[in-house]
């Protein structure tokens, strides 16, 4: 380690956080932190448990389903409603149940993320909104009050009576300020106006919704008398409870057990590409006893050992399986991390997710357009399909009778390279377009089923179909100038199917500049 007294103040201070940060001091304070998770949950059993990706995953072995609610989305002076991460899913979820569970955590010694403090009740916000428009336009309170409605005007009166008490206020913890709420509600009727032309399903969500929505939060701070926990029931409201696994008192707190002295880091579980060395949050609830009794000294040897086999088990099943070099961190040389150029293999982002809820494990078709997209795992298998569409880096393998069922782009996120999809959307819009004029069903796969591919159906969507979702070989997109808008209302109709999709911004847009560009001159 560097000499402390030749550095300054914020350098050494680096330094000796990177010390800390080691990798069973994360895992062992997500074990800790779940089990308060498992606390919270147990108070309301009927209601599901969601994570929010990707780090509210580490902290239960078991999920109903996910969402994706950026912290980003809730900062200050950059408060937005993003309808490419409308989590319409979760709307529908609440309703069918009765409300539902987030979890979420951060490292920034906050009790709450911006996730939680601001995106989510902006979100609650503006589709309480559009559902009291919609109510009110067209005197829905539910599919039975509709047939009524029509013989029975005092009905319908009390229908629109009930869609103006649906609350529509903004509902902030107290420790956002009163300056930052009125700039939020200063934004709350465009946001609604943006969601209502996005395309976006409102109609399923003002049917199975009773009762508005509205956030709750829980932290480790939180004081609750267990033998007056209300029902869900008992409320005016449909609770969208967030759970903040984080002790607050501090970034990091010595802990000592029986055993091992360990340091407590808050939302240890944030940015997992940093530390979990490969480690995936269903691999370490597989082997959580293990892992936190192998103690400081050897955790990274069992890690290391885990991580291989199931990359091992997953090649022999002809998964994919890569081989990635981790170098050890700057502060690592003499504490005990792995030998650098090791080899460990990366595991995809799968979790114990009820299937009835949230399966991951299926591919997702897009309406009737005979376009489905999934990861590449499942594409091997996938019944129905009559041709591939493969955007990984890696070559796949696919068993078609007829030559041409399959292509395989190797195409990596705008992390790597800013222009990677957009020098494959001509192949590949070509491809999809020779093949659904055939009347043939195309999967369009990449390595996690939610980014990559879902910007590829993006293009061919755009590309090669109506304003209604009909197949047209591009003759609407010919004779229609594309916009950012008419972008977003196909964005949200593929994520009204797959709910899983979480496209980049960056890869969005390489798909409008693909689109503006006039590189959709596809071959007959």
């Amino acid at each position: 380690m560097e000499n402390l007294e030749n550095l300054n103040t914020y350098k050494a201070s680096r330094i000796i956080k990177r010390s800390e940060n080691t990798l069973y001091n994360a895992l062992r304070s997500i074990y800790e932190d779940s089990i308060f998770v498992g606390e919270i949950a147990q108070l309301w059993p009927e209601l599901p448990l969601l994570a929010n990706l990707r780090c509210g995953l580490w902290y239960s072995m078991k999920f109903h389903s996910t969402c994706y609610f950026k912290s980003t989305d809730g900062h200050t002076n950059n408060w937005s409603f993003n309808t490419s991460r409308l989590n319409l899913h979760v709307a529908l979820l609440a309703g069918q149940k009765g409300g539902c569970m987030i979890v979420d955590s951060t490292r920034k010694g906050k009790r709450f993320p911006d996730s939680m403090s601001k995106t989510i009740p902006i979100w609650t916000c503006v589709l309480n909104r559009a559902i009291r428009n919609y109510r009110t336009r067209f005197g829905l309170n539910g599919s039975a009050e509709k047939n009524e409605s029509n013989d029975c005007a005092e009905c319908g009166n009390t229908i629109n009576e009930d869609s103006y008490n649906w609350d529509c206020s903004l509902h902030l913890p107290l420790w956002v300020s009163n300056t930052e709420r009125v700039l939020i509600e200063e934004r709350l009727d465009g946001w609604t106006k943006d969601l209502e032309v996005s395309g976006a399903d409102i109609a399923s969500i003002a049917l199975s919704l009773k009762k508005p929505l509205r956030p709750l939060w829980i932290s480790q701070k939180t004081v609750i008398w267990l033998n007056e926990v209300p029902d869900c029931d008992s409320w005016d409201f449909t609770p969208i409870i967030l759970v903040s696994t984080s002790s607050p008192s501090s970034n990091l707190q010595q802990r000592t057990t029986s055993e091992f002295s360990w340091r407590y880091i808050a939302g240890a579980g944030d940015d997992e590409e940093s530390w979990a060395r490969g480690l995936s949050p269903s691999l370490f609830w597989k082997h959580a006893y293990d892992l936190i009794n192998s103690g400081p000294d050897t955790c990274n040897k069992t890690v290391a050992d885990i991580v291989e086999k199931d990359r091992v088990y997953r090649a022999q099943r002809g998964e994919n399986a890569p081989q990635i070099s981790i170098k050890p961190s700057k502060s690592s040389s003499n504490s005990g991390h792995l030998p650098a150029q090791e080899q460990l293999g990366l595991e995809p982002l799968h979790m114990n997710i009820d299937e009835k809820i949230y399966d991951k494990n299926s591919i997702s078709w897009l309406g009737e357009t005979n376009l489905a997209v999934g990861t590449t795992q499942l594409a091997k298998d996938a019944s129905g399909v009559d041709c591939v569409l493969s955007c990984d880096l890696e070559t796949n393998s696919f068993s078609f009778k007829e030559s041409g069922a399959h292509l395989n782009l190797s195409i990596v996120s705008s992390k790597f390279d800013r222009s990677s999809l957009l020098r494959n959307l001509p192949s590949a819009v070509n491809f999809a377009k020779n093949n659904l004029r055939k009347g043939k069903k195309l999967l369009v796969c990449c390595n996690s089923g939610e980014d990559i591919s879902i910007c590829v159906c993006l293009a061919i969507l755009m590309s090669l179909f109506d304003d209604k979702g009909n197949f047209d070989e591009g003759r609407f997109f010919n004779e229609t100038r594309i916009n950012k808008l008419e972008l977003r209302r196909r964005l949200v109709f593929i994520c009204q199917f797959a709910v899983n999709a979480r496209p980049s911004r960056g890869n969005v847009k390489q798909v409008f500049s693909y689109l503006c560009g006039g590189n959709v001159a596809i071959t007959s």
